[in-house]
């Protein structure tokens, strides 16, 4: 009986991880181990001259899922080295806004050339923000970008703490499990299909 069992067992942890099932997907994320990595903590204000833009490239984690890219930042006037004026025309105040966006791989090649693109977040012109944006585990590389682009004469120092959030669990050849079990799934349909397909011949000529 013990065999039994533990079949059973084996049976009953095998769906829930193969299964699309939403009873066997919420049990998934129950047993899910929530991770977050970062993306980018500044110690220190980065700068980024006038017209320009700052990028960092990252990796969606193997076997991860409920993926979201989280953080805050902020932009101020990068005012170093500029000098001091007693004209008050010329000290008005500045822009202190940047642009921030989560772009896909494809996305960020046409963004990079200065055409319109479809992003995943998009801040607009802010001076500071808090970026939420749900990522989609199969595109696999995304982009975080800081753009002063619109600004043609301030630099800005920016200041931001952007993390990857997700789920990961069971050891790699578990989670690579369910892959398996679906590649079997379609060959045994496509040997079936061809079995049919076969006897229908073999019926009509006889």
């Amino acid at each position: 009986m013990l065999w039994l069992f533990l079949a059973l067992i084996l049976i009953g942890v095998t769906w829930v991880v193969t299964s699309d099932n939403p009873w066997a997907q919420e049990m998934q994320e129950l047993a899910g181990k929530k991770h977050d990595q970062s993306i980018l903590e500044t110690e220190a204000p980065f700068s980024i001259a006038a017209h320009s833009f700052r990028f960092y490239k990252f990796d969606l984690p193997e076997g991860s899922a409920h993926i979201s890219v989280v953080g805050q930042f902020s932009a101020a006037p990068d005012t170093r080295g500029s000098k001091i004026s007693n004209d008050p025309a010329k000290d008005a105040p500045v822009d202190s806004s940047i642009e921030v966006y989560v772009l896909t791989e494809p996305a960020f090649a046409v963004w990079e050339k200065g055409y319109a693109a479809s992003s995943v977040y998009q801040s607009g012109k802010v001076q500071q923000g808090t970026l939420q944006a749900n990522l989609l585990a199969d595109v696999g590389v995304y982009y975080l970008v800081f753009s002063n682009k619109a600004d043609t004469k301030t630099a800005k120092k920016v200041t931001a703490t952007i993390l990857l959030h997700y789920n990961s669990w069971g050891p790699n050849w578990f989670r690579r499990l369910k892959d398996w079990v679906n590649d079997e799934r379609e060959f045994v349909g496509a040997f079936a299909s061809a079995s049919f397909l076969r006897f229908l011949k073999s019926s009509q000529g006889a």
